[in-house]
Parts: C-alpha cells; structure tokens; sequence
C-alpha cells in the first residue's frame, strides 16, 4: 500500500491499429512509444526504463524497441504473462522507480498478428499451429485447441449453471460495438444488431465470431514516473492508486476456476491497495478476449453476484451512459486486440477526461482496469485515478 498514488502514468498513445501490413511489432511499439513521449510533454532523453511485451518468438523485445528509440536504459525487461502483462508492466515499473533503478519508464505491447496470418495461406495455417504449440492444453487430436475452446467450457458451465444465455452474451459484443462506433481509430465500424450477433458464424460451442476477440496489428504505450514529477507537467496525472495480481496456476479445469477466475482475488488486492469498493468505480476497462469473460469479471470484480453477470451486461449497464460505462473503446471485441494495453490507454483518457461529450465517461475520476491470460489462468487488476 505505500506505493498507492505514489507513481502514476504521465502519457499514453496508440500506433495505427487493425490492418497495418508491411509494419512489423517492433515498428508499431516504436511508434507508439514516440507519441506517448510526446503526449507526456517531456525529452526522450529522460527515459531511462522499457517494460513490454511484443511476439512470443522475437527475443529481446525490449532490447531492440530501446535501440529503435535510440535510449540507454537502466532497467528493461520484457513481460511474458499473456494478457495480464501489461497492467503488470506498469506495477513493475512504479516498483522499479521506487527501487531506484529507474525514474520514467516506457511500458507497452505491440503485436502485428493481422499481418502475420494474412502474407499467405502458409502464415495462417503456421499461426494456428503457434496458438496450439503456446497453450500445451491437450486434446487437441480431438479438435479441442487454441483459446476459443477453453473459454467455451467456461462459457457453457456458466450457462448451465446460472441460466446465462448467448443473448446475455451478444449484449456485451453489442455494446463494446456501440463504443467503437464512437472511436475514429477503431478497427470496426459497422453497426451490430442482436440478430447479426445471433447470425455469427460459429466458432466452438458456445461461441460465434463476434464473441471472438479481434486479430489486430496494434501497439499500445504508457509513460510511468513519479506523481510529484507527473505534476509538474502540462497534462493531468492519472495516479496508479492500486494494483494486484493473481494466478490460477493449477489450471483451468481445477476447481472452479473457469466460474470464479484469477480476477476475484486480484482485484481484492487492487481495491485494497487504492482503499476503494467496487461502488466506487466510475469505469470499467476489462480484458474482453471473449464475451464469457467479461461476464465472469463483471462478477469477479465485485460489479454483480456471481450467476449474475449476464443480466448485468443485458440491463444496459455497460453502455456509454450506462451503471458501469465499460470498454467505452470498443475493446478487444471491437475496438483492436492488442493483449489489453488499449485498456489502459483508454482508462487514461477517461480519467484524464480528454474526450468530448460523444465519448467521455461523465465525472470519470476512478478506473479499474483488467487483464486476463497467460494460459487462461493469470490475472492483473489496476485502479487509475484523476490526480
């Protein structure tokens, strides 16, 4: 708890996100890490920490994104947890500065899987073989393989067991697309209906496309330093008030981690570190690799009752002027998958109320943040307040 509002995030900025072709991940992360420099309003020299997260198979990550800046760094390292690495990044980085190893550190992730699947039959069919390879789930000689089939257990234990319905679940992709259609950076833009979502190609039971998170080319960065630095410059600090983590290292399968995941203890740690409740939180910016999941922290996260998280998202709670304004982006569903950096980036601006009236959450002062992967069992959790 002594580091809660101690550091906080002084710029953000996002490449070209969705169908960037020709630009590899290290290219989208240097440009996003050159604008976060420049929407914080300070010298690149100062810079003297990278935290990131790029391709699985491009080693050093880190390393190159700093020589592509053109930066010696005191601490650097790149992160490996999936979708929960970049809320960890900036824990990470608030622990570096405050262990004197660094004073403003660049956090971010890139990735350009929409190029890399479509160069050539040859390249989609080498990436569906790297999703299978990087989850070591099994089965797959029995067609069970990659993230969809996974998340599509828990989606169906949900449903059997609370009466959650795919109508529950088309509410969150149709809010998250209402959302997009707001962001002139989103990667879609054409209006859902109920009925399209119903129509959807399916996936794995339970799940259609648009229950899928997207394939992105995207990058997303952060700029993290102290709060008393922060201050002194010209745009308002958003403070890292608490974060927490937690990870299901048992499985999946075991117990009831596919009903209440990693994100109900790492968010008690993340509440009780910024001293808040969930009644608190005026926005909510979830890691939505599949609609299930979001339904699943909005329970977790303490926004509803366990088994109640599909009413929930079906009352309308999510939307722009909704209970709990939530991916007000578009998300990973709509937006751009980028492993939940575009989460915090956006949970910044809200804070920081950069947007106008067609996009900005009313009286947005406390975020939560959240991210989810690493073999579907790890977790992060981040509250972001206006400082």
């Amino acid at each position: 708890m002594s580091l809660s509002n101690r550091y906080a995030i002084a710029g953000t900025a996002t490449s070209r996100l969705g169908k960037v072709p020709g630009v590899g991940a290290i290219s989208l992360m240097t440009e996003a890490m050159r604008s976060c420099i420049e929407d914080a309003g300070i010298d690149r020299s100062e810079v003297d920490g990278v935290i990131c997260r790029g391709p699985d198979d491009v080693y050093g990550f880190h390393q190159r994104v700093a020589e592509r800046l053109g930066i010696n760094v005191g601490f650097s390292t790149t992160m490996d947890n999936g979708g929960a690495s970049q809320i960890m990044s900036v824990a990470l980085a608030a622990m570096a500065i405050d262990a004197g190893l660094c004073n403003v550190v660049l956090c971010g992730f890139a990735r350009d899987a929409w190029s890399r699947t479509h160069r050539s039959e040859e390249a989609r069919v080498a990436g569906r073989a790297a999703s299978v390879a990087r989850y070591e789930w099994g089965g797959e000689e029995f067609g069970m393989f990659g993230a969809p089939a996974m998340h599509g257990f828990g989606a169906r234990r949900h449903m059997a067991k609370y009466g959650t319905t795919k109508e529950q679940f088309g509410a969150v992709s149709l809010a998250f697309r209402e959302h997009a259609l707001r962001n002139p950076n989103a990667q879609m833009k054409k209006p859902l209906t109920m009925q399209d979502y119903l129509d959807a190609k399916p996936i794995v039971d339970p799940f259609s496309m648009l229950d899928c998170s997207l394939r992105s080319d995207a990058a997303g960065a952060m700029l993290v330093m102290s709060a008393e630095r922060a201050r002194d410059l010209a745009k308002t600090p958003v403070l890292i008030s608490g974060f927490g983590t937690h990870n299901n290292t048992q499985g999946w399968f075991v117990d009831d981690h596919m009903l209440t995941t990693a994100a109900a203890p790492s968010s008690k740690k993340a509440y009780a570190m910024a001293g808040i409740t969930p009644a608190d939180v005026d926005t909510f910016q979830v890691y939505d690799c599949f609609t299930y999941m979001v339904i699943a922290q909005l329970e977790d996260y303490g926004f509803c009752a366990k088994g109640e998280g599909g009413a929930f998202a079906a009352s309308g709670a999510l939307a722009l002027d909704g209970a709990l304004p939530t991916n007000t982006a578009g998300g990973q569903l709509s937006e751009s998958h980028a492993e939940g950096v575009l989460q915090i980036v956006e949970a910044v601006r809200q804070v920081r109320h950069d947007y106008g009236p067609e996009r900005q959450v009313k009286d947005a002062n406390i975020a939560m943040v959240s991210g989810h992967g690493g073999n579907t069992v790890c977790h992060s959790s981040m509250v972001l307040t206006r400082g």
